[in-house]
């Protein structure tokens, strides 16, 4: 009989640990190989961990809601194998153990530190800049935060500047859960702002910065934290770990990016007859649906090849052209949150290839089935809007990109149109298209002739183009 380890798989390059979210087995009870041993999230998505091997579990060496690095071994199968020599067995990954790991809640911040009010007098401001102008990057001077490290500094109100003064214990000098939770439990006070260290005080991290204190700039009135709790009729719902990783993220946008939208409006009359005519025989054909996304997403790639640095990150000073051209999605779950698949390289698909594309990844999206790499990568959004009926939106673009299409709903107006004998009032499919975009190097001129370009990449579809 031999002992299988079974580890934390390697979830992205970004991605340094997972939240073990549910247990399918538990020891004793008899596993195949591939089958489900258990569920795990990370800041992107909920993910299936298969087993390795097939037998019976050994030993699960975490629980539920722990939070587990990449490489660690999570739990042991006996198999029936022989198991081999000592001088031939593999080197094991080193254990981790549960009882040093912390799950961190807001229960554990509550008691780590109470609420106290802060020494400008302004109640609910303290810190809120620092959250929020941290937040804007997991890069600081060459050094990497992982997104729950920064999770956590956002809970506590810690700044970037005085992030960067913690030592790191992980690999290449990296900040763990644990150096920032110690960091926390260690601050004296909260009340009084950041404590600086003397200036004649012996530093001997290398690296070292004085914290810089900012003080909260923040004047709009927040509403006391009882408000809406001690009287009327009303229920107080608890958000779920997805629901708070989207507001961390839409607010981290709006901070990081000076957002403009322009707007325009697009005749797809074309568009519309030609797909009413073939979708039939496509969905014959090639066994899956013709919706307009791919349709849409045809005409975004074509345009993103003309203009570049709409399809580019921006990374301190330093613009970021992507040469790969991967679309992300915007698909809304069954429980009302939002996931966005990517298509990876989708100027290299036809309009089949886009078709299932969309379709699987949509698919796996409604039933939990996305891999974690299904949501990363990718470099240009498209939200449809007009599925729930708004003719138009303004949203928000997904860091790291620059730039995000919403598409309105396809409505039948009536406009006026040229024609041989002259202008003539016919009626149309109309379309609004909406673009928002990160001024900091997407100008007016720049954001609105590639939207401009998108309009005319559908007014322009060909009515008998073939199948």
């Amino acid at each position: 009989m031999a002992l299988v380890d079974l580890v934390m798989p390697k979830l992205g390059e970004s991605i340094m640990e997972a939240t073990i979210l549910k247990w399918f087995k538990q020891p004793g009870d008899i596993i195949k190989q591939d089958e489900t041993l258990l569920e795990i999230a990370t800041d992107k998505v909920d993910s299936e961990v298969p087993s390795t091997a097939e037998g019976v579990v050994e030993e699960i060496l975490f629980k539920v809601n722990d939070i587990v690095p990449i490489g660690s071994v999570i739990a042991r199968i006996r198999t029936s194998v022989e198991e081999p020599a000592a001088a031939d067995a593999p080197a094991k990954p080193p254990v981790i153990d549960p009882a040093q790991l912390t799950t961190y809640d807001s229960k554990e911040e509550a008691r780590l530190h109470p609420v106290s009010n802060p020494t400008n007098g302004q109640p609910g401001t303290t810190g809120r800049q620092e959250r929020l102008s941290h937040e804007q990057t997991t890069v600081s001077n060459n050094r990497f935060y992982s997104p729950l490290v920064l999770n956590i500094a956002a809970n506590e109100g810690i700044s970037m500047s005085e992030l960067e003064t913690i030592r790191g214990t992980g690999n290449e000098g990296r900040v763990t859960k644990k150096d920032i939770l110690q960091w926390v439990s260690g601050r004296k006070s909260r009340a009084g702002g950041y404590q600086s260290v003397p200036d004649n005080q012996e530093r001997e991290e290398p690296g070292y910065q004085q914290p810089i204190v900012h003080a909260p700039s923040y004047s709009g009135s927040q509403p006391s934290a009882s408000v809406g709790t001690s009287g009327g009729n009303v229920e107080i719902i608890e958000m779920d770990r997805m629901r708070r990783l989207i507001a961390e993220h839409m607010v981290r946008s709006k901070h990081t990016a000076p957002h403009v939208t322009s707007f325009t409006e697009a005749d797809v009359t074309n568009l519309v007859m030609w797909r009413e005519k073939v979708k039939k025989e496509f969905e014959k054909r090639e066994g899956t649906k013709l919706t307009y996304t791919p349709l849409f997403i045809e005409a975004i790639v074509h345009c993103l090849k003309k203009y570049p640095f709409i399809n580019s990150s921006v990374e301190g000073n330093q613009i970021i052209l992507k040469k790969d051209i991967n679309m992300g999605m915007a698909t809304a779950l069954p429980n009302g949150n939002l996931i966005v698949p990517v298509i990876k390289n989708a100027d290299q698909f036809n309009l089949v290839g886009l078709a299932k594309q969309v379709n699987n990844l949509a698919e796996n999206a409604r039933n939990n089935k996305l891999r974690p790499e299904d949501t990363q990568g990718g470099t240009f959004t498209m939200t449809n809007v007009g599925i729930f009926g708004s003719l138009m939106g303004t949203p928000i673009i997904n860091q790291p990109q620059v730039a995000i299409l919403a598409i309105g709903a396809i409505k039948k107006r009536p406009m006026v149109i040229e024609t041989f004998q002259g202008d003539a009032i016919a009626i149309r499919h109309m379309m609004y298209l909406s673009l928002s975009y990160d001024h900091r190097i997407v100008d007016g001129s720049l954001g609105a002739g590639f939207l401009s370009d998108i309009a005319k990449e559908l007014e322009n579809f060909n009515p008998e183009r073939e199948v």
